[in-house]
This record gives C-alpha cells, sequence and structure tokens, in this order.
C-alpha cells in the first residue's frame, strides 16, 4: 500500500492516482465536517467543496505531511462556510425533506448524539473545541499543530485542559484527583 504522500506525488501528474486518496479519506473528512456543521447536507456539501479545493491546490502540495495538508484545507473550508452562512438567512431547524435513506431511529439517534456532543463542545473555548474537534477527526498532535499553526506543546496544553473541563462537565462529582479542588474552569 503506498503512502499518502507518494500517491499525492503520483495524483500530481495523474489525477487518476487521486481516487485512492480519497477513498481514503472521504468518510473522515465528511465525519470531521458533519461534527463542525450538525447537519447531515451542510456536511455533504462542504466534503464536496473541500475535495474540489484539494484537488484545485494539489499541484502545489509539497511532499510533508498529506494529512496534515488535508485537514488545513477542511478547516478552512469549514470556516469559509461559516463566514457565509453569517451572510445567509438560515432555513428554521427541523425543516427538512423526508429523506429515503437510514430510517428516523438511525438519524434521529445519530442527531441526538450529535447535539449532545455539540453541546458539550460548546462548553469549550473555540481554541479548545477546534483541538477536540480535530482529534475526533483522527488527528495526531502534530497534525492539529500543523493545521491549526501551532506548536505541539500548545496543542498538547490545549487539548488537557478541554479534556479536564469536559470530565468536570460529564463526572462533577469525581473533581481532580491529581489536583483536589482545582477548578477545571478557572483560567490559568
Amino acid at each position: 500500500m503506498r503512502s499518502d504522500d507518494a500517491l499525492a506525488v503520483l495524483a500530481q501528474d495523474d489525477p487518476a492516482a487521486f481516487a485512492a486518496l480519497y477513498v481514503r479519506y472521504v468518510d473522515l473528512v465528511y465525519r470531521f465536517c458533519l461534527r463542525r456543521l450538525g447537519e447531515r447536507m451542510a456536511a455533504e456539501d462542504a466534503t464536496s467543496r473541500y475535495f474540489e479545493r484539494v484537488l484545485r491546490a494539489l499541484p502545489k502540495y509539497r511532499a510533508g505531511s498529506f494529512r496534515s495538508w488535508l485537514f488545513t484545507i477542511a478547516y478552512n473550508t469549514i470556516a469559509d462556510l461559516h463566514r457565509a452562512e453569517r451572510k445567509v438567512q438560515r432555513i428554521p431547524p427541523g425543516w427538512d425533506a423526508p429523506d429515503s435513506q437510514p430510517g428516523p431511529e438511525a438519524h434521529a439517534i445519530d442527531a441526538d448524539e450529535g447535539r449532545w456532543i455539540r453541546g458539550l463542545l460548546a462548553h469549550l473555548t473555540e481554541d479548545q473545541r477546534h483541538v477536540i474537534e480535530l482529534r475526533l477527526a483522527g488527528l495526531t498532535d502534530i497534525e492539529i499543530a500543523a493545521v491549526l499553526g501551532r506548536s505541539r506543546g500548545s496543542v498538547r496544553t490545549i487539548q488537557y485542559r478541554a479534556i479536564r473541563k469536559l470530565r468536570a462537565i460529564l463526572l462533577p462529582d469525581a473533581g481532580d484527583e491529581r489536583h483536589p479542588g482545582v477548578d477545571p474552569d478557572a483560567k490559568t
């Protein structure tokens, strides 16, 4: 099996070679977009726009961490959609055409889980939320640092604080075993 970098270099000369990278990353990118946008249709649209951008940018790719490069584009695609969304009046939540795909129970469960996760992430700072979302997409500390333009140590610190905050929300009676009496929401 060829590495991502090898396939990317091949795809620069032969766009058909990009198919293997697409298959490798489409589900991961879709889940990232769904987690960030919260709606299936918006995530599908973002995933489509994302891969169009990747194909246009592919000739400029220089071997390195292909996965970090991909998620930098995904991160920027979502940011662009959020900026555009502020300018457009949104259709009220709940207004949606019926779907012939998986049954309503599966969608309801997925939607509930998505709302629950987004509700938890809403308690985090913007930096913490971005780090956790990228971690949930499967990126490593180094890859997240590359996407966000931060140091690996900064990403690890942000992630640690986010996890402490989430733990305090989910397990309020557990406290912090290593630092009793420390408020995880306190600014450090």
